[in-house]
């Protein structure tokens, strides 16, 4: 059975707040565009040291660059799937 994308930006994505999540990490990596920490196409990623801080989540304390694997790679577990 093919994916659903439509369904999914339905279902998920168009709820207003997965667009504020979005919108905050957009404002972030722009952020770190115009520092110069990161450019386009560079194949890193812009991460929140504390994402559940409730206000000043794109303070530039609270933003750091990682590598893809490093960010996104926290929940995996020792086989890398858990």
């Amino acid at each position: 059975m093919a994916r659903d994308y439509q369904k999914e930006y339905r279902d998920y994505h168009a709820k207003p707040e997965q667009i504020k999540k979005r919108a905050q990490r957009n404002a972030a990596r722009s952020d770190m565009e115009k520092k110069g920490r990161v450019s386009k196409g560079d194949g890193k990623d812009v991460d929140h040291s504390n994402p559940l801080r409730k206000s000043g989540t794109n303070a530039p304390g609270n933003l750091r660059v990682k590598s893809p694997s490093t960010n996104r790679g926290w929940r995996a577990g020792k086989k890398g799937y858990d």
